[in-house]
């Protein structure tokens, strides 16, 4: 497991949907680790380009054009991160870590 894998999570909590994709976005410290959870960001289908979302698709793994939400951290447990996706390529990584940047308000 590795930060920027994306993985589908069956029946997340709080979600209407069957299952989820998630995004790692951990440090690879926290997620080689004994902790139990991740902190992960969610895959959506739609997006409107604000600058907290990053388009992704078939190239990370993805069945058409997604969107990852930066706004939507949230912990999920490792033992639930078993369907692999796909990978972020490093130019994925860039635009993840400046759309994580602007959603926790790290510009200063």
């Amino acid at each position: 497991m590795r930060r920027g894998e994306l993985y589908r999570v069956n029946q997340p909590p709080g979600e209407p949907k069957r299952y989820r994709t998630f995004a790692i976005v951990s440090r690879q410290a926290t997620i080689d680790s004994r902790f139990s959870t991740a902190i992960c960001v969610p895959v959506f289908s739609e997006g409107y380009g604000a600058p907290t979302q990053v388009r992704i698709g078939i190239e990370e793994g993805m069945k058409h054009e997604s969107w990852i939400w930066c706004d939507g951290m949230t912990s999920v447990r490792k033992s639930e991160l078993t369907q692999y996706v796909g990978s972020l390529s490093r130019a994925k990584l860039t635009e993840l870590d400046r759309a994580l940047a602007i959603a926790l308000d790290l510009n200063r």
